[in-house]
């Protein structure tokens, strides 16, 4: 049984795990990133974690890009299933090689922990690179969109909310992103962060911020450690509204000037 766990975490592992941005106003015609990242442990406890990645940005044509980030996250201990997400980011940008483009958005999420069975949400705004050179890169966008959350129950730690499952608002966003390379570009680090207050109501609002590092091993290859914390604040009764995870692993990152011919 010990060899069989092992055999199972190395096949894991052997996949990249990927949370870096990828970089729309880079001029590559192709950008992808695939991960897979997983840890299985049993004997006095039983724990199973997956996580999977797929990130990609393609510009068709040359004012136009599209960029989709998708990942999963499932997690059991012991019989009991403790996470079971998926999240779809989209995005359309219009000439964003330029220092102010706008852009378009469309999120889909569930989220098993806080009993959240769809979220979405789409809306537009516009992206601001405040600092754009070779080894650094930080922008910022402001975006309105229109959300639906569905959740499990009808009860929340706000009681204005109880007696409906399902919460439709405006919200805006505020975002800063950057990406900076260090010791001679032996070390990259990056971040992300955003803040979405409902434009109706001050007590529904959430946060979350990234924080990761890469350092380069070899042609594309990097290590890779990620801590991402998120806050929500309107949640449904008996559930937290913090939620903090650390994750490490491998990063590879390829880009392609051409597109793929059919």
């Amino acid at each position: 049984m010990a060899r069989q766990n092992f055999l199972f975490l190395f096949i894991l592992l052997s996949w990249v795990n990927i949370k870096a941005q990828l970089n729309e106003s880079d001029t590559a015609k192709l950008q992808l990133r695939a991960g897979l990242t997983g840890n299985y442990q049993q004997g006095n406890v039983n724990i199973l974690t997956v996580r999977s990645r797929l990130d990609m940005s393609f510009s068709p044509v040359p004012a136009w890009v599209f960029k989709t980030q998708n990942s999963s996250l499932y997690q059991a201990l012991g019989n009991k299933k403790a996470d079971n997400d998926l999240f779809s980011r989209n995005y359309f940008y219009y000439k964003p090689q330029r220092r102010v483009y706008p852009f378009g958005i469309v999120y889909i999420s569930g989220n098993y922990r806080r009993k959240i069975q769809r979220r979405q949400f789409g809306g537009a705004g516009l992206t601001v690179q405040a600092l754009h050179q070779p080894f650094h890169v930080i922008k910022v966008a402001a975006s309105v969109v229109r959300e639906s959350t569905r959740f499990e129950g009808m009860f929340f730690n706000y009681s204005s909310y109880n007696g409906n499952n399902k919460i439709n608002n405006w919200r805006g966003t505020l975002f800063i992103a950057g990406w900076h390379y260090l010791l001679q570009k032996k070390l990259r680090f990056y971040y992300d962060a955003y803040w979405q207050p409902d434009l109706g109501n001050k007590n529904n609002y959430r946060t979350q911020f990234d924080i990761g590092i890469d350092v380069p091993v070899w042609k594309g290859l990097s290590l890779n450690a990620l801590y991402s914390y998120t806050h929500e604040n309107v949640v449904m009764a008996g559930i937290r509204q913090d939620d903090k995870l650390l994750s490490f692993g491998l990063a590879y990152n390829f880009k392609s000037s051409t597109l793929p011919k059919n």
